[in-house]
């Protein structure tokens, strides 16, 4: 009976400790080859020490290794494979498939990277090569090498015999690419329509040629914003025609995770974590906050400025006071619902910088439907207060041209920003209530001036 028909899961974290603390291999090994879910064990690889971690990879096969990696997200991997020699990393980093052992390597110190390369096998070598020197957070970062290719000459019998020889060492065959010798792409075919075709019919005759593919350079959002939108499993990489690697679906939902979770990170106004939170250390969460809310401190000490700037109109009229934490508020509020539905919006391709005066035209409608309620509401709730007509008049006014505002600033700031090639989710929540913070302080007290 193996250590993991002994124990429940929830003692597994604590069992693997012990292990690792009795140089206990053959536990080791069952650990591996377990089935716990690959949060759990990233969770028990990460609770290890250094000491403990190089200590576990000393204790487990080439195979268990292989498979740890395999199950580890790349980060934990690469510490695992740290703990190893350049002989041993070579090794089983060309047992990976290419693009996972690009993820390994891009993760681990990179002085250890061209050492590693040159201990592996030249071919293993060649393909990891050819992957890593694109940029991870492109198309090219993340395609694969590992797909089906034939030529277009070749029978549908024999493409059928080709793909049983070397299915097996693919990614995806849900799709077979068809290129040429001088390896330009000239099509694809589906699994189905393979299989389903004459035996005598060259695949060059009914392959699908109207391609959606992107560059080597393309954003990894870009590449996976056109899979969901054509709702394909793979989506080919190209440059000049050639075909250098696919990006497979599983791919791109590891990407869409990734990006989902930048884009909340930022409008929560934090820089994005690149581990899960439970893994992070409280300096690091301080690292990734504290410049955020630094920057988000000096935009809004200008509100200060503003109110400064007014003292004399507050003092004639004190009951305005009353009224500047509920303005501010609501033109922040406004301005976060409509930030955050755009970024959302244009991550998955819904909105484009072409959309723009929709977009403006949309939200300008909207704000004055909103404006409309909010205004006699803030009349109402200024008369209950029994500041006169003439204050619950501006207070009503101002918070209507406010609304308004905040319409315009949401619906164009984050375009503007992708337009500039900056990334709209940076338009976070808290920024977005700074910026309007400010302008409407003076949009009220310039209001107020015209009033009283």
């Amino acid at each position: 009976m193996s250590l993991f028909e002994e124990v429940r899961v929830d003692e597994v974290p604590r069992t693997l400790r012990g292990a690792v603390a009795r140089r206990d291999s053959l536990a080791t090994r069952d650990w591996v080859g377990s089935r716990l879910a690959r949060r759990d064990r990233a969770a028990e690889i990460a609770d290890l020490t250094p000491s403990e971690l190089a200590d576990f990879a000393k204790m487990l096969d080439r195979q268990a290794l292989t498979t740890l990696l395999t199950l580890l997200p790349p980060r934990d991997a690469a510490h695992v494979l740290d703990q190893l020699d350049v002989a041993a990393a070579a090794g089983i980093l060309a047992a990976l498939a290419p693009d996972d052992a690009v993820d390994v390597l891009q993760s681990a110190h990179s002085e250890r990277l061209p050492e590693v390369l040159a201990a592996m096998e030249p071919a293993a070598a060649a393909k990891v090569r050819a992957l890593v020197r694109w940029p991870p957070d492109t198309a090219g970062g993340r395609m694969t090498s590992a797909f089906v290719a034939i030529p277009p000459g070749l029978r549908a019998d024999d493409a059928v015999a080709s793909l049983r020889r070397v299915g097996g060492e693919a990614e995806t065959i849900s799709y077979v690419y068809v290129v040429g010798s001088d390896g330009q792409l000239h099509g694809v075919l589906s699994l189905r329509g393979l299989v389903s075709s004459h035996p005598d019919t060259p695949v060059g005759q009914f392959m699908e040629t109207r391609l959606v593919s992107v560059s080597p350079l393309t954003d990894q959002e870009e590449a996976a914003r056109l899979l969901v939108e054509h709702d394909l499993l793979a989506i080919p990489v190209v440059q000049d025609g050639r075909l250098l690697g696919v990006i497979t679906a599983d791919d791109i939902a590891d990407v869409i995770e990734e990006e989902t979770t930048e884009d909340f990170s930022r409008l929560g106004g934090s820089q994005p974590l690149d581990m899960p939170y439970l893994q992070a250390s409280p300096t690091l969460l301080w690292r990734k906050r504290v410049l955020w809310l630094l920057a988000l401190f000096v935009a809004e000490a200008y509100t200060g400025t503003v109110l400064r700037y007014f003292e004399s109109d507050l003092k004639e009229a004190v009951a305005l006071a009353f009224f500047v934490p509920l303005l501010i508020g609501t033109g922040g509020n406004v301005g976060s619902q409509i930030v955050t539905t755009l970024v959302r919006a244009m991550a998955v391709g819904g909105v484009r910088l072409a959309d723009v005066v929709r977009v403006v035209r949309k939200e300008a409608t909207t704000g004055l439907l909103l404006a409309a309620v909010l205004a006699i509401v803030a009349f109402g709730r200024a008369l209950v207060l029994r500041v006169g007509y003439d204050v619950s008049t501006v207070v009503a006014v101002a918070i209507a041209a406010i609304v308004l505002w905040a319409s315009f600033v949401g619906a164009v700031l984050p375009l503007l920003l992708r337009t500039l090639r900056v990334d709209p989710a940076v338009v976070s929540a808290p920024l977005i209530t700074t910026l309007v913070d400010g302008t409407g302080l003076l949009i009220y007290f310039a209001i107020a001036r015209l009033i009283l």
